[in-house]
């Protein structure tokens, strides 16, 4: 008890900072484009008033939502991919919900995605952030910073696109295995979903979404302000809706960083 006593201190004192690391959610939030041959896009994002102090609620205002799951900033369960339809646990509504609270390693890759937006974190540069900052520990999230989220004022400039698809970076099939072995909870990214933009033509294509969830990790996409963490040393906690069966979630997601 005394740890959250420290911790309830820490908050009211503000000598923990509380970081948000979602963007908005809105009808001009970037959400994903699927080739014209998949299925249908994610919807646009819709807000529409039920009442606003008005004939319909003369002393409320609140409204209803048009959005897809994996809308802004979201949280994928390992049921949004095939290779993990099969695992327990898999879907939002039934995750243990302690997991998704955990200490985050962000590895920095702002300098080399500034110099090419194709950039690919190797399991090779995961060893030397780990030879400078310290062993992936079981059960906590790794996020990938590379400042892309100051992009997402334009969806054309998150998405990056060009006749051969998105253009955006992210990590490799052996980067994905390596955090899997290092028994990570979780992989995020501030990208618009956990992979690359070029990530359908690896080997297995979108290897984020194919290996985490065949391993029931989870998935964080479209994050904001990491450059406001540390290295080690801050807790993010990312946690989905209760959505029924649910394949992922629009999240507030935030971390909890010592001043």
């Amino acid at each position: 008890m005394s740890a959250l006593k420290e911790l309830a201190e820490g908050l009211l004192s503000g000598a923990i900072e509380v970081v948000d690391l979602s963007g908005p959610l809105g009808p001009d939030t970037p959400l994903l484009k699927l080739p014209p041959e998949l299925a249908v896009d994610t919807p646009k994002i819709e807000i529409h008033k039920i009442s606003e102090y008005d004939n319909n609620g003369p002393f409320w205002a609140w409204n209803w939502l048009k959005l897809g799951e994996h809308s802004g900033t979201h949280f994928d369960a390992p049921i949004h991919w095939i290779t993990g339809k099969d695992v327990p646990h898999n879907t939002t509504d039934s995750l243990p919900i302690q997991k998704v609270v955990a200490p985050v390693n962000v590895i920095d890759c702002s300098k080399e995605v500034a110099a090419d937006p194709d950039f690919l974190l190797t399991a090779d540069g995961v060893r030397a952030w780990e030879a400078e900052h310290g062993a992936i520990e079981p059960g906590t999230w790794v996020v990938m910073r590379t400042d892309w989220h100051k992009r997402n004022h334009s969806e054309a400039e998150f998405l990056n696109a060009d006749a051969t698809g998105p253009h955006s970076p992210g990590p490799t099939p052996d980067c994905i295995e390596l955090v899997v072995e290092r028994g990570a909870v979780g992989w995020g990214t501030e990208c618009i979903g956990t992979d690359a933009g070029q990530a359908g033509g690896m080997d297995p294509p979108f290897p984020a979404h194919n290996l985490l969830h065949k391993n029931n990790r989870y998935g964080l996409a479209s994050l904001v302000n990491l450059d406001k963490l540390p290295a080690k040393g801050a807790i993010l906690i990312a946690t989905p809706l209760k959505i029924v069966h649910g394949t992922g979630s629009p999240v507030r997601a935030i971390a909890l960083v010592a001043k």
